[in-house]
């Protein structure tokens, strides 16, 4: 029987608009900065630590990642893809797929639409409500996770269990 991977998506934390500031160099906003490490500490609650992680290069993604990397105890290797950045459903499972098979944990830092258009793309059966409420709505900080078997490079639409997803929030001061 092929290996059990699992497809771990998070959207980035909530970012600032600073006046004058490309969208690309965006940084997290006050929210962002509480939730993202939240994120964190739920990857690690859920057993859902990594062994890649892909990660748009735009500034809210890289900063989600370091401050959720932060709450882990051995952060994985981390790869920025700029193909990532605003990228559809397709052009993320195009990437997803070039994984080598030695990751059994994929984290991908991404954008919406995409990252719930891919969510959606590939399941094909859910636990519980999941599904319904990745389908209603994918806010930043959500987490969709991802499970099936066989190698990366043959991930195909409907082929996933979305077996859990979750929004986890910071604590405000």
């Amino acid at each position: 029987m092929s290996p059990l991977r699992r497809l771990v998506v998070l959207r980035h934390a909530k970012s600032a608009w600073p006046e004058g500031v490309p969208d690309h160099e965006r940084p997290l906003g006050p929210r962002g900065l509480r939730d993202a490490p939240a994120a964190g500490r739920w990857l690690s609650a859920a057993d859902c630590l990594p062994d890649l992680v892909l990660c748009s290069t735009a500034r809210r993604t890289r900063e989600t990642w370091e401050l959720a990397a932060a709450e882990l105890g051995s952060p994985p290797p981390a790869r920025h893809d700029p193909r990532l950045y605003a990228a559809e459903d397709r052009d993320l499972l195009d990437a997803v797929r070039e994984v080598p098979d030695i990751i059994g944990t994929l984290l991908l830092v991404g954008h919406n639409p995409g990252v719930q258009d891919l969510t959606l793309l590939l399941t094909g059966e859910a636990l519980g409500d999941t599904l319904n409420r990745a389908q209603t709505k994918f806010p930043t900080s959500a987490i969709a996770v991802l499970t099936w078997r066989g190698p990366w490079s043959v991930l195909a639409p409907g082929t996933a269990l979305l077996t859990d997803f979750a929004v986890p929030r910071g604590q405000r001061p």
